[in-house]
């Protein structure tokens, strides 16, 4: 569950009309679901590609370029040494990126789908208990003597 309420409800798109979830089966098949995954997937995939790809490139210009990464910027910081703490840098953006575009995009949806599941289960489970309660009394009437 998300710890920010949506700024607004007309913020986010209202969830397509059909047939509502009843299992975590029927929730995983849903376009919802599904637009969701994507969403999570494509965004986590850019993510990590930029990270890495960041440490990737600092790695390689230490081994291939180390005089272009001893050069000094101001006093005893050279650019190997900035470009080392920029790395803290870039997962500090990534993250920050990464939990804003979850919180917008995937949260609410996955909300509102956990939401549905809860509210059919309990709907489902009510019913049940009626239907035991209505299966007991007439029990009892059948079978009321000893």
């Amino acid at each position: 569950m998300s710890l920010y309420p949506p700024p607004h409800e007309s913020y986010y798109p209202p969830s397509p009309p059909g047939p509502e979830p009843t299992s975590p089966q029927s929730i995983r098949n849903s376009p919802e679901f599904r637009s969701m995954r994507g969403a999570q997937r494509s965004f986590g995939t850019a993510a990590t590609l930029v990270s890495v790809g960041g440490f990737l490139t600092y790695v390689l210009l230490s081994g291939f370029a180390p005089g272009m990464m001893n050069q000094p910027l101001a006093g005893h910081l050279t650019i190997g040494l900035a470009l080392g703490l920029c790395q803290f840098l870039l997962m500090a953006v990534t993250i920050w990126l990464y939990v804003r575009y979850m919180r917008r995009r995937v949260d609410p949806v996955a909300d509102r789908l956990r939401a549905q599941l809860h509210e059919t289960r309990a709907r489902a489970q009510s019913l049940a208990q009626a239907q035991a309660q209505q299966g007991r009394t007439a029990a009892e009437r059948r079978f009321g003597t000893w």
